[in-house]
């Protein structure tokens, strides 16, 4: 299988064990042998960049050094950030403009998409919220230098 890039379509890149990743997108979902990390540095090489290079933009813009959103395509505004450190191998990637809303779980919390579809993560709904708002700040940034620029 050629390498996937992710896209509009792609609402979570999420890691698995042993080197694989599942891709859920609006349609259908995927598994990938590779792990989610290189998923998320192909597609950020494939849009003009590398993942190191997504980060770094992100650091300046957020003043964040940890966790950070990455714009992987800007001109389609694909943001996405990590639910854990993103060299984790169970980090979960997602999709800033795919969510609908998060709900508080017994097991951690359970994002819903705008297709319908749902991902319990096992993390806090704080967590969750807090890395939505970073995500949310960084499209407003990058939506001002635009129209600053224009």
């Amino acid at each position: 299988m050629d390498k996937y890039e992710v896209n509009a379509e792609t609402m979570a890149v999420i890691g698995l064990k042993g080197n694989k990743t599942k891709i859920m997108e609006y349609q259908t979902d995927s598994i990938l042998e590779e792990n989610a990390y290189e998923v998320m540095d192909y597609s950020c090489c494939y849009f003009g960049s590398s993942y190191q290079g997504r980060t770094e933009g992100s650091k300046k813009m957020l003043g964040f050094n940890y966790k950070l959103p990455i714009i992987v395509e800007e001109s389609m505004g694909i943001i996405f950030f990590p639910t854990t450190s993103p060299s984790s191998d169970d980090c979960i990637w997602l999709s800033l403009h795919s969510i609908e809303r998060v709900l508080s779980d017994s097991k951690g919390t359970r994002v819903i998409f705008k297709n319908g579809k749902d991902l319990l993560i096992p993390i806090s709904k704080l967590s969750i919220e807090n890395q939505i708002l970073r995500a949310s700040r960084l499209q407003c940034l990058l939506d001002s230098r635009k129209i600053e620029k224009s």
